[in-house]
């Protein structure tokens, strides 16, 4: 299992490497199977795949999408992450993506439209040009980013936690594709679904189980490991889940180069006796 990594971003979203220079890193780390995921956009996967055919590296077409899901009870509904990987017949998820990289665009121009009644002015211009002028792949990191180089915050956590993040005024929720729509997209498109981190969308315990319960009764393949920072009770408690409804596990380290340093390249949990990595089903 050492030698995966199958949830990484590249600058075509919100990483700092281009996919050339990742695919470069992960063969000096020692990786043998790599998944470049970035954030609705499959627009690096070809580059890497050209700089990989002469290393002994394996790349696995892959994307992280931005989907939702609510619970009856709350009423109230929630983002998530989905990781596609391994599609043999991209077509039906790039439809998709087409159409996410359209809200994703509007939703760029209206978090910073928001901004400017708080900031005193429009930085919607110098966060295009982050993007090489594609305003499909701009992220709320690179928002941030911008926030910190006009010297509104020190930092871009700091950007979140003051403007940008749920519950703040500059805040846009990503109002993608449901989270059962998208596992049936991955699926048309003879992919593997997979729960990206679920312990990172600041929900309680019973939200955390509920979802991956509705994940996997609707048809998810593979639950991300939580990274081995996390506390033991967390990584039991996704292990359980994991077991009760017979879902496979996947590895990744989240990796987005510089601006998230502590989050290295490879960096991986271990698997628990009796989990089956979901890359043990990939065509290659």
């Amino acid at each position: 299992m050492q030698g995966v990594d199958l949830h990484t971003h590249s600058n075509i979203s919100d990483g700092t490497l281009s996919p050339e220079q990742l695919v470069h890193a992960a063969v000096e780390k020692g990786i043998h199977t790599l998944a470049l995921t970035d954030h609705d956009t499959m627009d690096g996967l070809k580059l890497a795949e050209k700089v990989a055919l002469d290393l002994p590296l394996n790349i696995i077409s892959g994307v992280e999408i931005s989907s939702q899901w609510s619970r009856p009870a709350t009423q109230k509904s929630y983002g998530v992450h989905i990781v596609a990987l391994n599609m043999q017949n991209p077509e039906p998820l790039q439809i998709l993506l087409e159409q996410q990289k359209q809200i994703r665009a509007i939703r760029a121009k209206q978090i910073c439209d928001l901004l400017i009644p708080l900031i005193g002015q429009d930085i919607y211009a110098d966060v295009v040009a982050k993007v090489d002028g594609i305003a499909d792949r701009i992220t709320r990191t690179h928002i941030a980013k911008t926030l910190v180089e006009k010297k509104i915050v020190n930092r871009p956590q700091q950007a979140f936690d003051k403007y940008i993040k749920e519950g703040k005024k500059a805040y846009v929720k990503f109002d993608g594709l449901g989270l059962e729509e998208t596992i049936k997209v991955i699926h048309a498109s003879q992919g593997y679904a997979v729960l990206a981190h679920p312990t990172k969308y600041d929900l309680s315990a019973t939200n955390i189980r509920y979802l991956i319960e509705i994940f996997a009764r609707f048809g998810g393949d593979a639950v991300e490991l939580p990274p081995a920072i996390e506390p033991a009770s967390t990584r039991q408690m996704v292990d359980r889940m994991i077991e009760e409804f017979d879902l496979k596990v996947s590895v990744g380290s989240d990796f987005h180069g510089d601006h998230m340093p502590w989050i290295r390249l490879g960096n991986i949990p271990r698997l628990k006796e009796g989990q089956v990595g979901i890359w043990e089903s990939f065509v290659v």
